[in-house]
């Protein structure tokens, strides 16, 4: 946010968390102001508004801050959550808070204290011989692409959609990137943790001083603890290892166009096959026709209807726009006869399916910065922000939002059929809304269906409708055995609830390492249904 737009408004902001007093709250900012600049601690009202759940209707306030911090550093981080631990606030943190679908930088207490990541911006190392990066969390994608390139390096990461997020931030909410290294989230080595007491951690072989194998080796001695600080409350991690991928000779983009909806069956067990052979490395993604089409296209262009557009007008648009009913997409990295001869066995297996073409062509990988395809960027590890565009389908780019309902379903026609069914069904039925969706192939075995319910954030009524649906989705999915990978910090309790086996005995074990590590109770409460003891009897309320 602009300096400007502070001035304008210099209200103190007094959205304190729940049970702290002003004079405590005040306490807490000036021992915060001994560690860090006036600068980087912002209390206006002004000030957070950029810290508030983009797409929330203007006037809600249900996750709104207190005061933001901005650290420059491991020991700034340190300083504030020993402070927030000695004056019981709460903190939330995020590394650059573009999380959008599902609440972007908003805490999910009213009144706690976000620490912003984003100073913290450094690309501290890239070995070559060894593909990796060591990286703080404010690092972007486009920030790691930029080092790479400026140092000379031979090397790519698998990024995500939108080159303005967090690397570190999207291995913290098993964030999906594309390349080679983003099968079952592989990139993340080895994390630098800031705990609740403000000590420090090192993760696996970093616990060893000296040890050269902390961003090599994903293990340690005794207990693997990386993944307890992924979509966790355990934790601040301020440096994070990242592997990345030496240049191939040449990138082979694919291209799967189905021309009915009743391809969809035939196209996961197809894409099964070739995932479980090896033909197909990365993260392969099928959407359907309105998701490509808001890329493309607004609404008002097809239709002035406030209706959920139907199968003839969707059948138009697939056929006008070229994108087909289902559009598959993927690559191929390595050398030239090698990925020649695995894009002829996906040519052909898709191929076999009638109503199904498929394309693509090598591409030397010096060339790939200067493709025209949005998506041939992003696979070839060139961040962009064209994707960006699918928010505006209803409410334009000033006011397009949307909410994420991401469940994990299996990767065979059965499953995936029968989920797009219900889907479909329940946010035209009860949201009124169209149906948008992408199907990530995390793994051979095991897809995540990103429900991408857009609306229009100026339109009250209609993103109340889009938020009530979502919890809907969350329930009726929880009853169909298909639990969210992750979630809207405005569901996230709804989404924990479904785990219920053995009388939720996942959460009351995550429970019980959350009050041994961080007994006050201050880091990120709440965060995917983890409550401290102190929060648990007033959340169940």
């Amino acid at each position: 946010m602009s300096t400007d737009l502070a001035a304008q408004d210099a209200t103190p902001a007094r959205h304190l968390p729940p049970g702290v007093e002003p004079e405590q709250f005040d306490r807490f900012l000036a021992q915060l102001a001994e560690a860090l600049p006036a600068e980087r601690i912002l209390t206006t009202e002004a000030a957070l508004r950029e810290y508030r759940d983009p797409y929330a209707y203007e006037t809600w306030d249900d996750y709104t801050a207190s005061a933001a911090v901005l650290p420059t550093s491991t020991e700034e981080v340190q300083a504030v959550v020993r402070a927030a631990n000695e004056h019981r606030i709460p903190l939330y943190t995020h590394s650059q808070g573009r999380n959008n679908g599902y609440g972007g930088p908003a805490p999910r207490i009213r009144g706690s204290v976000v620490v912003s990541l984003r100073e913290m911006n450094k690309v501290l190392e890239i070995n070559e011989d060894l593909a990796y990066a060591v990286v703080e969390p404010g690092v972007r994608w486009f920030d790691l692409y930029d080092a790479l390139e400026a140092g000379g390096h031979q090397l790519f990461a698998s990024i995500a959609d939108l080159g303005w997020g967090s690397v570190v931030g999207n291995a913290m909410d098993n964030g999906i990137t594309y390349g080679p290294q983003g099968q079952d989230f592989g990139a993340p080595c080895g994390m630098e943790v800031v705990l609740a007491d403000g000590s420090l951690l090192r993760t696996g072989m970093g616990a060893m001083e000296g040890n050269k194998t902390w961003h090599l080796y994903k293990r340690g001695l005794g207990p693997t603890l990386d993944p307890l600080f992924i979509q966790s409350n355990y934790g601040i991690v301020t440096k994070m290892g990242v592997w990345l991928y030496p240049k191939p000779e040449v990138l082979h983009p694919w291209n799967v166009k189905a021309e009915t909806e009743d391809a969809l069956g035939p196209l996961l067990d197809t894409l099964r096959r070739l995932r479980l052979d090896g033909t197909i490395q990365g993260i392969p993604s099928l959407r359907n026709t309105l998701l490509l089409a808001s890329v493309l296209t607004r609404r008002s262009e097809w239709t002035d209807s406030e209706a959920p557009l139907d199968d003839a007008t969707i059948d138009r648009i697939a056929q006008e726009t070229g994108i087909g009913r289902w559009s598959g997409r993927g690559a191929l990295w390595g050398d030239r006869v090698v990925v020649e001869h695995n894009f002829a066995k996906v040519k052909a297996a898709f191929e076999a399916i009638p109503g199904v073409q498929v394309t693509g062509e090598p591409i030397p990988f010096a060339e790939v910065p200067e493709r025209q395809s949005y998506a041939e960027r992003i696979v070839g590890g060139v961040p962009n922000m064209d994707i960006y565009n699918v928010v505006g389908w209803y409410g334009g780019s000033d006011n397009g939002g949307h909410l994420s309902f991401s469940p994990v379903v299996a990767l065979s026609s059965e499953d995936g059929v029968e989920a797009n069914r219900f889907l479909r069904d329940l946010i035209e039925r009860e949201a009124g809304l169209d149906y948008q969706v992408a199907m990530f192939n995390v793994s051979a075995r095991s897809m995540v269906n990103v429900v991408m319910m857009i609306f229009d954030a100026s339109d009250e009524a209609q993103t109340r409708r889009a938020y009530d649906a979502c919890k809907l989705m969350v329930r009726e999915a929880g009853k169909r055995g298909m639990g969210e990978y992750r979630a809207h910090l405005d569901f996230m309790d709804l989404a924990s609830d479904q785990f219920t086996f053995n009388n939720h005995a996942y959460r009351r074990f995550v429970e019980k390492i959350k009050d041994a590590v961080d007994p006050n109770g201050i880091l990120a409460p709440g965060r995917h249904g983890i409550w401290p003891a102190s929060m648990r009897l007033r959340t169940e309320a």
